[in-house]
């Protein structure tokens, strides 16, 4: 098969895709302008599929200067700075490349352009078709037989491939090379290249095609007349030195041979957590397969542990690793060895910054790396690894498993260190009797409280062991946690911060159990598992002692010691206690969820006067806006089609009966589909039981998420969304479930945060703060105050957490945009300081980079001092937002690890079940009901010591919804 090598200019490419949609900015949910990756992504999926590259790579500059700007200290002056999108965007192209297993190509002192002339060069003497992917018109020179421009296409113009003859009919000259002397004279603005002054691009084009080149036509200048002849005598040496300038460099010293463009699989599981994090919904579909949705996590038929799946792939397969918002300043092509001092080589973040360390451009691996694995196969051995932990202080020890279902995942071994690059691996056999056994072994120095346990995503670990009757006691450190508390906008996969952190790149999970068709973590060959298991741990341990002063720097060890590494041993509890559902009530249900489908159907159909689908947006567009008229002029997606989503449809509700009855029957089928059909097949079997698994660090305010199934997201807000409560019931009948909701949690932290008098009088006297707040802005006495007055203020209220606008609240209210700026101005007017306590927040936020909780968990906001006003705006609401909301996730933990301790103390039977944003829920045991209630009360009261008081709301019942 021909060689076919495809090298892209990485810059303009992105360039070109940024302003493409300069009109239209992508952005995400968040604010986050996506158009250059987005528009990048594009352009290089087209091109594999319709190219099909057998070699590919990207192509950048750096931001040292050139023998160009050496020469000429006026080259490319006159550009104007990256757009600040776009500098952020650039290191997301860079996980890209590296997700995707293409080569990212740079080196300082050399533009992309002459790395990518020097690659054709090369590929031209090894039989290789080569094309250069780029808009730009200089590549034109290097244009041959077998190396071809490729011009993407933009506007829908189609792609563009210029051979010879392209460029000779394009150019008005016989060579594609005499293109370099059309630049000479004519010069180009985008470079700050002058040219000779005079001339311009059909000039140039015929005085070359005439005399060949520069040098000849500076020759023959006797032969011209007048301002022509003048001005190139007079500028001569500018016009060579304008060849010399345009002229691509095509032996740049790149230590790097061809096969290393080859084309590699994908990352696909980073690139499905890249997609969705950008929310490329169609696009993710193309890159990780048509089942992708934004925040689907991804299972295939084995699973691992999920530190483990989502690796980067090995030193020799990445060029450049990229992770920072600049790009490495190293040469990223012939790298020096990385030290084998953890600590040199990666760059220390600057205190307050957010940042993490600069990557490391020569990462080393376990082949280059002296290291002392051992693996303890023999009952001596065991006693031999067993007696040396026994009397350390602290070890890293991590658990290589069949599932990432701890409740049904098999041991397949051991791991353990706590020496850099020294480790030890103990593999369990699938036997049960005898893997029961070897786990006895080490029940010992695994339950020994004297001894510090330290892990990767700890919980998961220690939750397969008290599956398997190990209770894992003594302090924990977990390096996944740490590093969300020190970088909370980075990842925290171990295998990223080993790179970042160590310059060292572990073997990746692939390697072991394959990528296409993988097999079984018990089926790899003894001696790669233990290599890949020891490793694990020794990378462990070696980023424990880098991350644990960098708590302290970051002011992170109250939040870190005192709250976070407690909770892990209670979310574990309470995973693996779950709550009981009644399969029954879910089933009634569906078949009420299934009648009130069909009417509502039937409604809608009735409103439009005609049968359409109603899950074809393109129908029920052409219903609402064309047949029924709704509005004069309807929103449109970028494929032309009329937008109906979620958001168009609330804000058109007002309008229209039809468009209410769509919302109902949306909300009716997510409910049948989400919770009533979805949740009885979450039942495990053996406790007949839903046992959700809590995250810690997705949310960055802290708050805590749930998976496997989503228990966070059962809406409340309708009866209709009450109802899935009603299923979830109590253990059995010596069990109630206790109910305890923090109440208006957050507006009583903002009037703690602001000390407003107005709103702490409120809260102190013990009035309904909305009523309160709504007699202060319309003016009324309290008992005055109307239910359309209460709610608009209850918005208000909500909505200043939010960093509320008037156009939004105008949009959530139905009302005009001025009278919402008129209610959140009468508000500031009440309650002054809270309006102080917003600025204050910006104010400190732009100073110190970061904003804070009251426990001290901090939240970097890199944009707070952007020139872009959306970047920035998005910025300061989260700033906001973070010291409110954190500041509540922390209040909650801190009580779930007191009355998790106070149970447990006093050998209660209750025990705490869920956790749902600010409600806890219990499996109570009757007899403990009064003991209980005034535990919970107080414990969640005086989590943590606010000048205002705090309230909790409580009930019981035989299922949620009556205790809710």
């Amino acid at each position: 098969m021909a060689k076919k090598l495809f090298l892209l200019d990485g810059m303009a490419l992105a360039y070109r895709a940024h302003f493409a949609f300069m009109q239209r900015p992508i952005r995400t949910s968040q604010g986050v302008n996506t158009s250059a990756l987005f528009g990048f992504v594009l352009t290089l999926l087209d091109l594999i599929d319709r190219e099909k590259p057998t070699h590919l790579a990207v192509a950048f500059d750096t931001s040292a200067p050139t023998q160009r700007h050496i020469e000429f200290p006026d080259y490319k002056a006159q550009r104007e700075a990256m757009p600040e999108d776009l500098v952020v965007a650039i290191p997301n192209i860079y996980r890209l490349c590296e997700l995707m297993r293409i080569p990212a190509l740079k080196l300082d002192g050399y533009e992309a352009d002459d790395i990518i002339g020097t690659l054709v060069r090369r590929a031209e003497k090894e039989g290789f078709n080569s094309y250069m992917v780029t808009p730009d018109k200089d590549f034109s020179q290097l244009v041959n037989e077998t190396t071809l421009l490729y011009k993407p296409s933009r506007s829908g113009d189609g792609i563009e491939i210029h051979g010879p003859a392209e460029i000779s009919a394009k150019w008005g000259v016989p060579k594609p090379e005499q293109v370099i002397d059309i630049l000479a004279l004519w010069g180009d603005a985008s470079d700050n290249i002058p040219g000779v002054p005079g001339i311009g691009e059909k000039t140039a084009a015929k005085l070359i095609a005439q005399y060949g080149s520069v040098e000849n036509l500076l020759a023959h200048t006797s032969e011209l007349k007048g301002k022509l002849k003048e001005n190139l005598e007079t500028h001569a040496e500018q016009a060579r030195l304008c060849r010399r300038l345009a002229t691509i460099n095509v032996s740049v010293p790149l230590e790097l041979d061809l096969d290393q463009l080859t084309r590699r699989e994908p990352d696909s599981e980073g690139l499905r957590s890249f997609c969705s994090e950008f929310e490329f919904t169609t696009l993710g579909r193309r890159l990780v397969g048509a089942d992708f949705k934004i925040g689907q996590r991804s299972t295939g038929p084995v699973e691992t542990p999920s530190r483990k799946t989502s690796r980067a792939s090995s030193a020799d397969e990445l060029l450049l690793f990229p992770g920072t918002s600049e790009p490495p300043k190293e040469s990223t092509l012939s790298p020096e060895a990385a030290s084998d001092n953890p600590s040199e080589g990666s760059a220390d973040p600057a205190p307050g910054d957010g940042s993490s360390p600069s990557p490391i451009t020569a990462l080393r691996t376990v082949a280059d790396t002296p290291h002392h694995y051992q693996v303890a196969v023999t009952p001596e051995e065991r006693r031999q690894l067993m007696a040396e932990l026994s009397q350390l202080t602290s070890f890293c020890f991590d658990t290589e498993t069949t599932s990432l279902d701890t409740k049904t995942a098999r041991l397949v071994g051991l791991s353990f260190s706590w020496k850099a690059h020294s480790g030890w691996y103990v593999p369990v056999p699938q036997d049960p009797a005898q893997a029961s056994a070897i786990l006895a072994e080490f029940r010992g120095v695994l339950e020994n409280s004297a001894i510090e346990k330290i892990g990767h995503n700890l919980k998961y670990d220690l939750s397969v062991l008290s599956w398997l009757g190990v209770n894992v006691q003594g302090p924990i450190f977990d390096t996944m946690i740490a590093h969300a508390l020190v970088d909370p906008e980075m990842r925290h996969g171990m295998d990223y911060l080993s790179q970042i952190y160590l310059g060292y790149s572990p073997v990746p999970i692939s390697k072991l159990i394959g990528e296409k068709d993988p097999i079984c973590m018990s089926q790899v060959p003894l001696d790669q598992i233990a290599e890949y298991a020891a490793e694990d741990a020794d990378i462990t341990w070696q980023l424990r002692q880098l991350l644990e002063p960098k708590l302290k720097e970051r002011g992170q060890e109250k939040v870190f010691y005192e709250i976070e590494m407690p909770l892990v041993r209670v979310l574990i509890g309470m995973e693996k206690e779950g709550i009981r559902i009644d399969s029954n009530a879910l089933d009634q249900f569906a078949k009420q969820l299934t009648h009130d489908i069909g009417e509502l159907q039937q409604t809608i159909q009735n409103l439009a006067g005609i049968d359409f689908n109603l899950n074809s947006p393109k129908q029920l567009g052409e219903v609402l806006f064309e047949r029924l008229k709704i509005v004069d002029k309807p929103k449109k997606t970028k494929t032309g089609q009329y937008a109906t989503n979620e958001q168009v449809l609330s804000d058109l509700a007002p309008r229209h009966e039809i468009v209410r009855r769509i919302l109902e029957h949306r909300t009716a089928t997510k409910l049948k589909s989400t919770y009533a059909d979805t949740l009885p097949s979450t039942i495990f079997p053996p406790t007949g039981r839903v046992h959700t698994t809590y995250q810690q660090i997705l949310a960055i305010t802290g708050r805590l998420s749930s998976h496997d199934p989503n228990l966070q997201n059962i809406p409340i807000r309708t009866d209709l969304g009450q109802e899935i409560r009603r299923a979830f019931v109590a253990r059995d009948p010596d069990h109630l479930l206790l109910s305890a909701d923090y109440s208006q949690i957050e507006l009583r932290i903002i009037a703690a945060l602001s000390q407003d008098p107005g709103m702490l009088e409120a809260f102190q006297s013990g009035l309904d703060i909305h009523t309160a707040t709504a007699a202060r802005v319309y003016g009324v006495m309290p008992q005055l105050v109307s239910d359309e007055m209460r709610r608009n203020a209850k918005m208000v209220n909500f909505g200043i957490a939010y960093g509320i606008s008037a156009f939004g609240l105008a949009q959530r209210l139905g009302i005009p945009r001025a009278e919402a700026a008129g209610l959140i101005d009468n508000y500031f007017r009440q309650y002054s300081r809270t309006q102080g306590y917003i600025q204050d927040t910006i104010a400190f936020a732009q100073q110190n980079g970061y904003v804070q909780t009251v426990t001290g968990r901090r939240r970097y906001l890199p944009d707070i001092r952007s020139t872009n006003a959306t970047t920035r705006g998005a910025a300061e609401r989260n700033a906001i937002n973070m010291p409110i909301q954190g500041t509540a996730a922390d209040m909650i933990k801190i009580a779930m690890i007191r009355i998790d301790a106070a149970i447990r103390e006093r050998g209660l039977r209750t025990r705490m079940i869920l956790q749902i944003h600010d409600e806890l829920v219990f499996d109570l045991y009757r007899p403990e009901e009064a003991e209980v209630r005034a535990l919970v009360e107080s414990e969640m009261r005086n989590a943590l010591p606010l000048a205002v008081p705090i309230a909790v709301e409580m009930g019981v019942g035989e299922n949620w919804l009556e205790a809710h």
